[in-house]
C-alpha cells in the first residue's frame, strides 16, 4: 500500500499548484488534529491536507538514543516547560566540578573519582549544560561531535579524550539558544537537529555546516535525525511526524499519514489508558538499527511503536502501574522499559509486534532509589544502565542481573544516556556537562 506523505518545502520557497514535485502545508480545517499527506503528483491513500493549527505541547520531547534520543526542557533554552532532567538536577545536589569563569572544570573531580571502566572527561562548557547526543564520523573513527542545551556543539579528533567548542550557523535576528538534540553521520555526511526547529547538514565531516530551511508549519520540533544514505535522512518531530528526504533536505516525504494526536483521537486508541483526547507530545523516542521506533507519551501512561511501512503509530498500554520513564531496544531487537521511581523491565520476545502488547519481565536491579534513565548495550550480553545521581550499573547476562558501580555514586550528576559506538568506544552523558568515556 502506498503511504501518504507530505512534501515540505523550505519556508522561503514559493508554492505552485502546477509543480508536480512541490507541496507545502496548507490549511483546510479548523480541527485540532493533523493529517499528513502528499499532493501535486504525490497522492496516497488519503486526500487530507495538513491542518496548520499548532497543538499545545504538554511537555518537552525527550530523545534518547542508542539510537536513543531524549529531549528535555531547559530553563535557558526558552522552552515552554521544564523537563525531567531539570527537575532531577534540582534535587541531586551540587556537581563535583568547580566553576571557574563560568566554565565547568572537571579535572579535580576526575582525579578523585576512580571508575573501573570509565573516565570522566573535562569539557569546556558552562555549568548547567545538559548533554543530549553524540556521534562519530564513520570514515574518521576518532572524529566526533557532542551536543546539548545552550547551543552546545563540541568536536573531538582523538576518540573523545578531548573536546573543543564549535559554533553553528544562526540568523542575525535569532536571540535564543538552540537545544541541539540529535546528530548522525553516514560516511562524511552528517545531520544535526534541534529545538526550536533547526536542521543542519554537512558533507565534509563537519568541517562546515549548512542550515536546511524548514517550514514554519512543521508539526512539532525535529528531535531525531538519522543519516540513511547519500543525501538522505530521516527526521522525527515531537508530535510524531516522520519525514524522509533523498535530496539533502530540499524536499521531504511523510512516512506516516498523520501526527500522533490525530491517530489517537480517531478512536483507535479507545482501549489505551490516557490516549483519549490526547494533545501532548512524545516524552521520548528511540530508533532501532532497522528503522523501528518506540515512543513514550509525555505523561508516561502509554507508549507507541512504528515500523517501516506502517501507515501510523501503533499505541500500547503500559504493563506496570507506574508511569513509563523511557524505552529502547535491546541488542537482540527486544524492548527494555524503565518506569518512574525505579524499575527496569524487558520484553519476553524480540522485536515489536503490532497485534498485541508484548509481555514484560522485571529485572533484578538496585538503583538506590534513583530512577534508571537509559540502557545501552556494548555487546549482546553486556549492557550498562545509567540514572539519577550518578547511578551506573552493568549487566553481563543480557540484563537479567545487575551490579552497581559504587564509585559513580560520587559523580553528583544525572546520567541521562549511554551510547556505545562500538564494543571499544562508549560514552555516558549527563547534566552539568558530565561526560564519561569507556576505558575497556
Amino acid at each position: 500500500m502506498a503511504s501518504a506523505g507530505l512534501m515540505l518545502l523550505p519556508s522561503s520557497a514559493a508554492v505552485s499548484n502546477s509543480a508536480p514535485t512541490e507541496a507545502t502545508f496548507v490549511q483546510k480545517s479548523t480541527s485540532s488534529t493533523r493529517q499528513l499527506t502528499q499532493f501535486n503528483g504525490f497522492r496516497g491513500t488519503s486526500e487530507f491536507c495538513t491542518v496548520c493549527t499548532r497543538l499545545k505541547s504538554a511537555s518537552s520531547l525527550a530523545v534518547s538514543s542508542g539510537f536513543n534520543s531524549s529531549l528535555r526542557a531547559s530553563a535557558d533554552d526558552n522552552a515552554p516547560s521544564v523537563g525531567r532532567r531539570e527537575l532531577l538536577s534540582a534535587v541531586t545536589g551540587l556537581s563535583l566540578g568547580a566553576i571557574v569563569g563560568g566554565s565547568l572544570i572537571t579535572g579535580d573531580a576526575k582525579a578523585e573519582i576512580e571508575l573501573a571502566d570509565w573516565e570522566r572527561i573535562p569539557l569546556p562548557v558552562d555549568k548547567g549544560v545538559v548533554l543530549l547526543d553524540l556521534a562519530f564520523v564513520p570514515d574518521e573513527p576518532d572524529h566526533g561531535f557532542l551536543l546539548g542545551t545552550r547551543q552546545t556543539l563540541l568536536e573531538t579528533k582523538d576518540g573523545g579524550k578531548s573536546w573543543v567548542p564549535r559554533s553553528i550557523p544562526t540568523g542575525p535576528d535569532e536571540e535564543f539558544n538552540y537545544r541541539l538534540t540529535s546528530v548522525s553521520f553516514l560516511g562524511k555526511e552528517g545531520w544535526i537537529s534541534g529545538k526550536p526547529a533547526i536542521l543542519l547538514h554537512t558533507t565534509n565531516a563537519g568541517e562546515s555546516w549548512e542550515r536546511v530551511p524548514l517550514s514554519p508549519r512543521l508539526p512539532g520540533n525535529p528531535v531525531i535525525v538519522k543519516a540513511t544514505a547519500e543525501n538522505s535522512s530521516e527526521m522525527v518531530t515531537d508530535e510524531g511526524a516522520i519525514y524522509v528526504t533523498s535530496n539533502a533536505g530540499r524536499n521531504w516525504r511523510a512516512a506516516v499519514e498523520e501526527t500522533l494526536s490525530a491517530t489517537l483521537n480517531r478512536g483507535s486508541s479507545s482501549q489505551i489508558s490516557g490516549a483519549s483526547y490526547y494533545t501532548g507530545t512524545l516524552g521520548s523516542i528511540t530508533r532501532s538499527s532497522d528503522g523501528t521506533y518506540v515512543g513514550v507519551s509525555s505523561r508516561g501512561n502509554f507508549y507507541v511503536t512504528w515500523e517501516p511501512g506502517q501507515r501510523n503509530w501503533q499505541p500500547h498500554n503500559r504493563t506496570s502501574a507506574r508511569r513509563i520513564q523511557n524505552m529502547g531496544f535491546r541488542a537482540d531487537g527486544g524492548l527494555w522499559l524503565v518506569v518512574r521511581g525505579g524499575g527496569l523491565f524487558f520484553s519476553k520476545g524480540s522485536g515489536v509486534t503490532e497485534e498485541e502488547d508484548p509481555d514484560f519481565v522485571e529485572a533484578k536491579i538496585t538503583s538506590r532509589g534513583f530512577g534508571i534513565l537509559d540502557v545501552g548495550y556494548r555487546t549482546k550480553d553486556e549492557a550498562w544502565a545509567s540514572g539519577g545521581s550518578g547511578t551506573l550499573l552493568r549487566s553481563l547476562d543480557g540484563g537479567k542481573t545487575w551490579v552497581r558501580d559504587k564509585a559513580a555514586d560520587n559523580i553528583g550528576a544525572n546520567l541521562y544516556s549511554v551510547k556505545f559506538i562500538d564494543e571499544k568506544k562508549g560514552f555516558v552523558i549527563g547534566n552539568d556537562g558530565v561526560l564519561l568515556r569507556y576505558l575497556g
